[in-house]
């Protein structure tokens, strides 16, 4: 299987993608790059309703199709309050824990587009000050923002026009390490990402023809549910997520293999297309893991919830940390990559 993988240009596409602030509702910038992206490529590109990037390869086959997805948005906040010492108090998005973004820096983009740059802190930081520092729950009443400007209340907030409802976006403080690691936050999911499009780059540029018709979107509301529940064509059969391998404890994913995933908190993903995965991960000596993701949700569960009559799957890089400070091995995003070329070109077997 000849598949020209340079995992060093997937490596720094990914990096290009989560230096882009892009947190679920505000994701515009980031789809404009993955548009100019694929810009020379001489393929069908829109943009639906929701802001997503959806692209179209003509197959050999254009009576049943393919659809694979991968999400541009990520985690993040708006600003709930601004509070009475001027500084702000935020609302999640997506999920995640407060712990995981205090002593963050952070973004806040006004409604002008005026970006200041920020912390976020407890209130109780100063171990000087606050005896229960160490003590005090990590939740929204304590987590506050500290902007860089000179502002103690919040008549002087709001002169700087910030408001509520101003999306707050996270450093993701991205490093390539020599060993071959990527981490930084917002793997989840633009490590994928960075796959979809390289993948659909050199299908467009090296003319591979596809036996069937295939449909590549960008969603950009997956944290919060409903990315890719829409734009699927009736003669879709089989929908592959391409998202995140879950690490931790009674995990069998790892940061070295691409994993398929069986079953998360929506329930099994379909068997056959499961088989199929593996079978083509074994023919290609391509280094995989299945496993159970107890607590996820993935582009694929939300279109089957959608009630699409679909063949759905999920496969992905395996990412440490989700959803905090996040990890990953060249390794796991190139047998990744070998997957995904290798079950484009491969045929439907689940009907």
């Amino acid at each position: 299987m000849n598949t020209n993988i340079n995992v060093n240009e997937t490596m720094q596409l990914i990096k290009e993608l989560v230096s882009i602030p892009s947190p679920s509702g505000n994701t515009k910038r980031v789809i404009d790059f993955c548009e100019q992206y694929l810009a020379n490529s001489k393929i069908e590109m829109k943009r639906n309703r929701k802001g997503g990037l959806l692209i179209t390869v003509p197959g050999e086959n254009d009576q049943q199709h393919r659809m694979l997805t991968a999400h541009v948005d990520t985690l993040g906040a708006m600003v709930k309050e601004i509070k009475a010492n001027g500084r702000l108090k935020l609302s999640m998005i997506g999920g995640y824990r407060w712990n995981s973004v205090e002593g963050e820096y952070c973004e806040i983009e006004t409604e002008s587009g005026k970006v200041y740059t920020g912390t976020i802190l407890m209130k109780q930081t100063s171990v000087h000050v606050y005896k229960d520092a160490g003590d005090a729950k990590r939740n929204e009443d304590n987590i506050e923002v500290r902007i860089d400007e000179l502002t103690n209340s919040e008549e002087e907030t709001r002169k700087l026009g910030i408001n509520v409802g101003d999306f707050v976006s996270f450093d993701p403080r991205v490093q390539i390490t020599k060993s071959g690691y990527i981490k930084s936050r917002h793997l989840d999911d633009k490590a994928s990402t960075a796959i979809l499009l390289r993948l659909i780059k050199q299908i467009s540029e090296e003319g591979i023809k596809l036996p069937y018709t295939t449909h590549f979107l960008i969603s950009n509301n997956e944290e919060i549910g409903y990315g890719g529940n829409s734009n699927i064509s009736p003669e879709t059969v089989e929908y592959l997520a391409v998202d995140m391998g879950a690490l931790g404890d009674g995990q069998a994913s790892d940061e070295y293999t691409v994993s398929i995933c069986a079953k998360d908190s929506s329930g099994p993903y379909h068997l056959g297309l499961r088989k199929h995965l593996v079978n083509l991960a074994k023919q290609h000596n391509i280094d995989y893991k299945v496993d159970i993701y107890p607590y996820y949700g993935s582009d694929a569960s939300a279109a089957i919830r959608s009630g699409h009559d679909i063949v759905h799957g999920l496969v992905g890089p395996g990412i440490e940390a989700s959803h905090a400070f996040e990890r990953t091995h060249e390794t796991s995003l190139m047998n990744t990559e070998k997957l995904l070329y290798a079950y484009v070109l491969s045929p439907i077997t689940t009907i």
